[in-house]
């Protein structure tokens, strides 16, 4: 993600500085300015033609400020880094809260609310047989039942239980559920799963042995709405320490190959972490004040994001600071320098993926919208960090940072020492490439030989790949296959789904007129997909004469005498359980014809519940895939043009940048069917791996483009980016491995959504790192010429 630096920005050596054997590579990698030597900085001393000394009062200067600079960083996170482990205070993992107030699940929700006067999310406690074993009927099931009945008022002791119904036996008397009706506005549900749990637990000694034996070998287990959500919140409990380790120690690695250095790695870590650390505390501030809503996926998102931007632009910094040591005696003078020439090019890298992320302020969804301002406030802190911190410590430690391989003025390698230019074809040298910079010249003299096989190539391999794209599936999952390998509430949903109407515990809620509340009964009833509904009543049992209601549960209010449905403002509420799974695709589709049936007798009856929600949040994720892509693509095109300067060559970047998105979204897609075997996907899957990818990875496209239009200047378009291609190459290349490793790490968050946004991410990047930005712009633009600058006076040029 780093940048190229402002040509104005760019500092010349002192004349004491520059040795004999740099002198070459000086004069063919920067444009001559002879004003340089007539700066006051670069006046060499007249009495000993060294650099003029500067009093120690200057020196014990820079010295304090540096420090004042760290220990000031230092305070931050020592401030943040215990505030780590409270941002679960301050977020939350309820699906209903990602959607805006105007859905209509929301609205619903609202007025059940209303009728049952708390919040309320159903846990199913299931008790399921071994197969073949079933509970007797009458007389000689009496110590199971007694002790069943026991069991139940064990649940509805746990503290944060409204209610719970049941015993109720499956038809098949193989298993037993209880639906325990917990109030999340006195308790986190969370913890009232993890009581009931543990009543579970305790009871299984005394069920086992009552009566007759006919309990013996069951299991229990806390599933449906409540049950899943505590799971999925389980998922991400202590899981950010275990995240951020897996991230550092794999930067830490490519660093030590990269640098070839112990210190200096650290100190880049360093960076990232004090850059995370004030940013979490600036999240937890923001999420504490009710600004954003925060979720355990922006929370993995942050940590990722915020050390991968960091290390990025440290990597910049470095390269530079470490370049000004090779031609400089003072470390001062190199920071100074390196800094200069870093600061345009990172600030422009940091505002491009910042206004990209902040495109998501446009999503509907708050969930998105939130991770727009959490991302962009990660990047603005990696950006400060890389240009305050990490400047200030370089500084202090000097050259000693990059034992035992310090860079030192006069040092000629002796690959250098044996380079020769590459040629063309004819014989004649290539310019652009007279520097000797490893693997990047051999790829530039490939580039310059047959630059439109190149591209054209390269293009047709990523088409090929791109083909795949088809096979996505990103209409939703179902809640239990989000949360991947084993999990209390998975098996719990098999069980009920194995004996009970699978869409028990979780109905979906109508709100309907008093005035039309039979003639909203009966089609209901009526409509395919419904195993049964009925009017609630106070107490939220069903209305109507004992034993009327069809498909009421067994103590959900049946017996005694005949209750009126319960009426608000003119409104009443209705039960429906659905004969599929709440969060299958045909529940959803089962409410789909509810609405459409219902609207029909009145515009004003809502429908909501479990499956609305999950319904109404991937309709609104798709809506966001067709707003927030489009407009992600113009600012980026924008962004482009006023930095290039230019039309031809921002469009094609961002078609370059379209096409590996779809190559790395048709491979993903092959790889989730068919090797992972994955369902499908979330609609926000498409959209967070596009965001990311096109920020990102067109900031790669970026550095390489402005160094070429930079280098055009003096060298012509052709030749500029071939010297632009070798000088970014082992920066960018670094970068892109640095950015893939650590989305990579999300993988250890067991949940599908993670597992598939960290392979897109980390496959598109190595796309665009090693085929984009590499072969296909630099062998594109090489091949198009000057016009690819046009409307720029550069488009006129030879």
């Amino acid at each position: 993600m780093p940048m190229p630096e402002n040509p104005r920005h760019r500092a010349e050596p002192e004349a004491a500085d520059i040795q004999p054997g740099h002198q070459s590579d000086l004069q063919s990698d920067r444009r001559p300015d002879h004003r340089a030597e007539t700066r006051p900085e670069n006046r060499p001393d007249r009495r000993s033609g060294q650099e003029k000394k500067r009093p120690w009062g200057t020196v014990w200067i820079r010295v304090v400020a540096a420090s004042v600079l760290v220990l000031a960083w230092l305070a931050g996170t020592g401030l943040g880094g215990p505030t780590f482990g409270k941002l679960g205070e301050v977020s939350s993992n309820d699906q209903s809260t990602f959607l805006p107030a105007s859905a209509e699940s929301t609205q619903a929700g609202e007025w059940v609310s209303r009728f049952t006067d708390s919040e309320q999310i159903p846990a199913l406690v299931v008790l399921g047989l071994p197969d073949g074993q079933a509970l007797a009927e009458g007389a000689e099931s009496a110590g199971e039942m007694q002790a069943l009945a026991g069991f139940g008022e064990e649940l509805g002791a746990v503290e944060g239980v409204d209610q719970v119904i049941g015993p109720v036996p499956s038809e098949d008397r193989e298993a037993v559920q209880y639906i325990a009706l917990v109030n999340t506005e006195s308790a986190e549900s969370d913890a009232v799963v993890e009581d009931l749990r543990a009543v579970a637990a305790n009871s299984q000694a005394d069920l086992t042995g009552a009566g007759n034996g006919g309990l013996d070998g069951a299991e229990i287990h806390v599933a449906g709405p409540a049950g899943l959500a505590a799971d999925l919140a389980g998922a991400f409990a202590g899981i950010d320490g275990i995240l951020l380790a897996v991230a550092l120690s794999v930067v830490f690695v490519i660093l030590v190959l990269v640098y070839r250095s112990v210190l200096l790695p650290l100190l880049v870590l360093f960076n990232s972490v004090a850059a995370l650390c004030v940013a979490i505390l600036a999240i937890y501030w923001m999420a504490a004040e009710g600004w954003i809503a925060l979720n355990g996926q922006s929370q993995g998102i942050l940590s990722i994001l915020v050390i991968g931007a960091a290390t990025d632009y440290s990597l910049l910094m470095v390269a530079r600071y470490r370049e000004e040591l090779r031609v400089r005696t003072k470390v001062a003078t190199a920071v100074r320098n390196a800094w200069k020439g870093s600061f345009e090019p990172i600030t422009a890298s940091a505002a491009t993926v910042a206004i990209a992320l902040l495109c998501l302020l446009f999503s509907d969804l708050n969930s998105n919208r939130s991770l727009g301002p959490i991302a962009a406030s990660g990047i603005v802190l990696a950006w400060a960090a890389s240009l305050s911190f990490l400047p200030a410590v370089l500084y202090l430690v000097g050259r000693a940072a990059f034992w035992p391989s310090i860079p030192r003025p006069g040092t000629v390698s002796r690959k250098d020492a044996r380079f020769r230019q590459p040629v063309d074809a004819a014989g004649t040298p290539i310019r652009g490439l007279e520097s000797n910079h490893g693997v990047w010249t051999r790829i530039g003299a490939l580039v310059a030989r047959r630059p439109r096989a190149v591209w054209m190539v390269t293009a047709a391999v990523l088409l090929v790949g791109a083909a795949g794209i088809t096979q996505l599936q990103a209409s939703g999952v179902p809640q239990t296959e989000v949360l991947l390998g084993e999990s209390d509430g998975k098996a719990g949903q098999v069980v009920l789904e194995d004996h009970f109407d699978a869409g028990t515990g979780a109905p979906a809620t109508i709100i309907a007129p008093a005035d039309r509340a039979d003639e909203v009964l009966e089609d209901v009833q009526t409509t395919d997909g419904v195993a049964s509904a009925y009017l609630t009543a106070e107490g939220g049992g069903p209305a109507g004469p004992a034993g009327e209601t069809a498909g009421a549960p067994e103590g959900a209010g049946q017996g005694g005498p005949p209750a009126e449905p319960l009426e608000v403002d003119g409104r009443v509420y209705l039960q429906a359980t659905l004969a599929d799974a709440a969060d299958s695709m045909e529940a959803e589709q089962t409410v789909v014809a509810l609405r459409e049936g219902l609207h029909a007798v009145d515009p004003g009856i809502l429908v909501g519940g479990t499956t609305a929600t999950n319904l109404d949040t991937n309709t609104t994720a798709q809506a966001d895939v067709r707003t927030i892509i489009p407009l992600v693509l113009i600012v980026v095109l924008v962004i482009l043009m006023v930095l290039l300067r230019s039309v031809i060559a921002p469009v094609l970047l961002v078609l370059a940048t379209v096409l590996s998105f779809g190559t790395a979204i048709g491979v993903s897609a092959l790889v989730f069917n068919h090797v992972l075997g994955f369902s499908g996907a979330d609609p926000t899957v498409p959209l967070y791996g596009f965001v990311f990818l096109v920020a990102l990875g067109v900031d790669y496209t970026i550095f390489l483009m402005t160094r070429a239009r930079e280098e055009a200047f003096s060298l012509g378009t052709r030749a500029g980016v071939l010297k632009a291609l070798t000088v970014t190459g082992g920066v960018i290349t670094s970068a892109g491995v640095v950015l893939a490793a650590t989305f990579a790490a999300l993988v250890v968050i067991p949940l599908m959504f993670m597992v598939q946004l960290a392979f897109i991410v980390a496959f598109g990047v190595l796309l665009d790192t090693f085929l984009v930005r590499s072969l296909v712009v630099p062998a594109l633009t090489y091949d198009i010429g000057p016009k690819v600058w046009w409307p720029s006076k550069l488009a006129r040029t030879r």
